[in-house]
């Protein structure tokens, strides 16, 4: 019964709020969701996790040894 009025209150209460305001909320929405802003946080977020999640160390070439190999060393490794 709870349940029931429930959805009757969001009913009512949605359609109060109207078509415009709706309107208003989803074009805000896919104006943050479009933003460069919000596109390049997503980015760098993305690719933070995967570094944290990654099992491989990160790389670094220590030392060539010719043209064609170069000893590489895991960047935690390196002495600063």
């Amino acid at each position: 019964m709870g349940l029931l009025v429930g959805v009757a209150a969001g009913y009512v209460l949605g359609t109060k709020a109207g078509r415009a305001r709706y309107e208003q909320i989803s074009k805000t929405a896919r104006a943050v969701a479009g933003s460069p802003v919000t596109k390049k946080v997503i980015e760098v977020g993305r690719q933070r996790l995967a570094d944290s999640l990654s099992p491989q160390p990160k790389l670094e070439p220590m030392k060539p040894i010719d043209e064609h190999t170069t000893i590489m060393i895991p960047r935690d490794q390196l002495k600063k």
